[in-house]
């Protein structure tokens, strides 16, 4: 059974977070174009903007002297390398997917996500090959925040947490039980290596793929409220294809935020 509870290894987690990212908290793999964007309601309430502007400053700052420029450096990686590190973490995240896509109700979804898992793992070496996708299976993504969305509760204030990132108070604290939720329910030596491989490897995977999104948006006049309104919108849809159940969702996102590659 999953489990959930504050242990070393979430300890672990919030350190190595602290050294590597903000912005690990709010990405996710990037949409392709669709035009179903536009009736998607992403309304923006930022009344502590004055503290969310200083948090992000500080935010800013560290992406852009060790993040950033590791993420850079991923890039010239090969390529077989970069999509073994993306398979990988992608794979490991499917368990969390799987708990989300069941509370949320969604059976189709909940299937399709352990087909993937168990194939991938077996037949795609421990999830380092993705075989899933060239036999139909399509991938999606849930998480806790989208799972508060689908049951109803509302987005809340804006909420810029400490290398973690921008999001509205539902998605923060759906960040913060995703990154307290075990789904493996162990603590072995060696889910814990694979846990530390994953956070890092898939930290610095994600902030790679976002790397278009946040160059083109620093060019903005202010990049503090370019981001934030890019993450509701995007978050938005995210909900919004977590109560339609879609199993495809490169068909449900955003065009606008797929352009800039988020």
């Amino acid at each position: 059974m999953p489990s959930l509870k504050c242990s070393p290894a979430l300890l672990r987690h919030v350190a190595l977070l602290l050294t590597v990212s903000y912005l690990a908290g709010c990405s996710s793999p990037a949409p392709v174009a669709s035009a179903s964007c536009a009736s998607v309601d992403h309304p923006v309430f930022d009344p502590a903007q004055r503290v969310n502007r200083g948090i992000f400053a500080f935010n800013k700052v560290v992406d852009d002297y060790a993040l950033a420029p590791v993420a850079r450096g991923y890039l010239h990686l090969p390529n077989f390398f970069q999509r073994g590190v993306h398979n990988f973490t992608t794979n490991f995240g499917e368990p969390k997917v799987f708990v989300n896509d069941l509370l949320q109700g969604n059976l189709k979804r909940s299937a399709t996500t352990l087909g993937r898992f168990t194939v991938n793992t077996t037949l795609g070496v421990a999830g380092l090959l993705d075989v899933s996708d060239p036999m139909g299976i399509p991938r999606h993504t849930a998480d806790f925040g989208q799972t508060f969305g689908v049951w109803g509760i509302g987005n809340g204030p804006i909420v810029e947490l400490p290398l973690l990132g921008t999001g509205n108070a539902r998605d923060a604290a759906g960040r913060v039980l995703g990154l307290a939720f075990n789904p493996f329910g162990t603590n072995s030596d060696t889910v814990k290596t694979l846990e530390t491989v994953n956070l890092v490897g898939g930290v610095i995977d994600q902030r790679a793929e976002l790397l278009p999104l946040t160059d083109s948006l620093k060019k903005l006049p202010d990049y503090y409220s370019a981001m934030r309104n890019v993450v509701a919108e995007h978050r938005a849809a995210f909900v919004q294809e977590g109560k339609q159940g879609s199993t495809q969702p490169e068909k449900g996102r955003c065009q606008g935020a797929a352009q800039d590659g988020f």
